[in-house]
């Protein structure tokens, strides 16, 4: 059995519009977020063993932010990769790795915990996972393998899955009006 985390980064900072989409910050919401997803990722237990991530600069700084501290494996396939990029990339992980948190970006993130749930598994939380996966969401999924090139869609369960808002009703959603 393996274990997959998946954290998305934290709301991205759009003020300077000169910056490349890879070279994007965090804005206050979002190093807020970060902060409560770490707290909330160290209070649910169960180390994880290693980081996996893009290394775009908001995915970087929503890490630090989180207070974290596990070694980190930055790839660039990563970024903004869908579903199936992302199954490949951890095909190549070590085995001695049992849980791997990964960290990058919707839409990917979201597919990825779509697709390794199997349809007998579905359950209340793979419903919200399916309606929207926010800035610095976190999902938790049980992996039936034993290694991580067995990774593929239908092998897993999510066990837990929680949004900042969930944490602190105002980092939810903006209301206008």
């Amino acid at each position: 059995m393996k274990r997959l985390g998946l954290l998305r980064h934290a709301k991205s900072d759009w003020d300077d519009m000169s910056l490349r989409d890879f070279d994007r910050g965090l804005n206050d919401r979002g190093r807020k977020g970060a902060r409560l997803m770490g707290d909330h990722i160290r209070q649910q237990g169960g180390a994880w063993d290693m980081v996996l991530a893009s290394p775009a600069e908001r995915v970087k700084l929503t890490l630090e932010a989180s207070g974290l501290e596990m070694p980190v494996r930055y790839e660039e396939s990563a970024y903004l990769a869908d579903s199936a990029t992302l199954i490949q990339l951890l095909n190549t992980c070590d085995d001695e790795a049992d849980a791997i948190l990964l960290m990058g970006h919707n839409p990917g993130l979201q597919e990825l915990a779509l697709d390794l749930v199997a349809p007998d598994a579905e359950n209340d939380l793979f419903s919200e996972v399916m309606q929207k996966y926010p800035t610095a969401a976190y999902a938790v999924l049980e992996l039936a393998i034993d290694s991580w090139s067995d990774l593929a869609q239908g092998c897993g369960k999510l066990v837990h899955f929680a949004r900042p808002r969930d944490l602190d009703p105002e980092l939810g959603p903006v209301r206008v009006g």
